[in-house]
Order: C-alpha cells, then structure tokens, then sequence
C-alpha cells in the first residue's frame, strides 16, 4: 500500500496524463518548457549556398605584382628539393589544388634555375620562398593564403578567366614528365664545352688545340627549358 501511494506521488508529480507517451508501460507526460532557442531555430531562415559575388575578393583587390609573361596566366613558383619537408609538402599542396581546377598553370621551379628564384626575389623584394602563386598579374599569396581561399570557396571565383588546359587532368609532357627542363644538347649537361683555340696571331696552327669553355645554352644545373610544355 505504501509502495503505491509513492507511485502515485510520483505520477502527480510528473503530471500524469493517459493520452501521452507510454514508456515501458507507463503512460505520463513531462512538462518540460519549450526551449527559446529551439523555438528560434524554428523560424530561421534556411542557410544558402550561393555565394554574393560583392561579398567575395576579385583579382582587383590583389597587389598588382606581375611576373615575365604572366598578364593572362596563373604562374605558380615552386620548388622540387624535399629538404626542407614542409616547404615541398605546401608547394604539392597548392599544385593539387590549382590543377584539380584544369586550368593552364605556368610552374617555375626554383631550385631547378636560380633565375627564376631571382626573378621571385625581384618581384616580391625579399628572399620569399615557395609557393607562390600569381594569377592574371596579381599576387595572391603562398601556401596559406590559396588553401584559406579555396575553403572559403573563393579560389574558384579568382581563377574563372583563366584559360583551361582542355580538361585534361594530370597531363604529362612527353619530352621532360612535366620536369619543365631538359639535359642540355650541348654540353650533356657538364656546362662545359670544348672549342679551337683563336691562334689569329700565329701563322702556323697546330692540330688538336682546343679550350674549355663555359656553356651559353644551359643554366647552372647543365638544363635547357622544355620547348614543348614551357
């Protein structure tokens, strides 16, 4: 009898109520007050996906920095070397991204020709390294910088004027593997070169007198650019 004067106790206390959700038997009803911020959800407007195109970057609010031959191109500076782990990793990092969008990308690797590290040097007045990426004579940032617009869904929108490469994913040359540099021809890439001595102040020339010369065709690595992807 005690037991069920408690029972009944507790069903008064839980506002008992025969037309609600049965548990487990049981049928009663909370009263739990409808919580306000359940209540707002419940008129919120729903979220869109469109971005505002007024709310989101051009190329015009960029710092005009344009590199040689990059007026109506995306020019991507990197490097190759792994030695510096984390630097080779942003630079893959930002080649995956501007090649997942098919557009046509100008590589410049530099640590394959110290002009180029040169040229980014000049361009952005300091020892930067890479990546760094250039889109239409804009600069637009490193490694950070391209990674937080694409997540933002902006990096789509900066890149839309840009010629595409065909749609064609992963394309590779077939002369360097997308290296962009080949073995110099004419000195296999040894940078130096044998050619007849100038004996103009000498009547009689003997055979077989030749000097060693440094290469004009090559870079410092003994490498030509690629003539058919550069």
């Amino acid at each position: 009898m005690k037991a069920m004067q408690q029972g009944r106790r507790f069903l008064k206390k839980l506002k008992f109520n025969p037309t609600n959700t049965k548990i487990k038997g049981l049928v009663f009803h909370l009263n739990v007050p409808e919580s306000p911020y359940v209540k707002d959800r419940k008129h919120k407007e729903p979220e869109t996906d469109i971005l505002d195109p007024e709310e989101h970057p051009s190329l015009s609010d960029f710092e005009e920095k344009c590199p040689p031959g990059g007026e109506n191109s995306v020019i991507f500076y990197t490097t190759s070397l792994r030695g510096i782990r984390k630097t080779f990793e942003d630079c893959s990092n930002v080649r995956f991204l501007l090649n997942s969008f098919k557009i046509t990308i100008q590589e410049r690797d530099v640590s394959m020709d110290m002009g180029y590290r040169e040229e980014l040097w000049e361009i952005l007045g300091g020892r930067v390294i890479p990546p760094k990426v250039f889109v239409k004579g804009r600069y637009i940032g490193g490694a950070n910088e391209i990674i937080g617009l694409h997540e933002r869904g902006e990096l789509k929108m900066l890149l839309e004027e840009v010629p595409s490469n065909g749609g064609i994913v992963n394309n590779v040359c077939n002369s360097c593997a997308n290296l962009r540099f080949l073995i110099c021809t004419s000195c296999n890439g040894s940078r130096k070169v044998y050619e007849e001595k100038d004996d103009d102040h000498h009547h009689h020339k003997k055979d077989n007198e030749f000097c060693i010369k440094k290469c004009n065709d090559c870079n410092e690595n003994g490498l030509v650019k690629c003539p058919f992807c550069c």
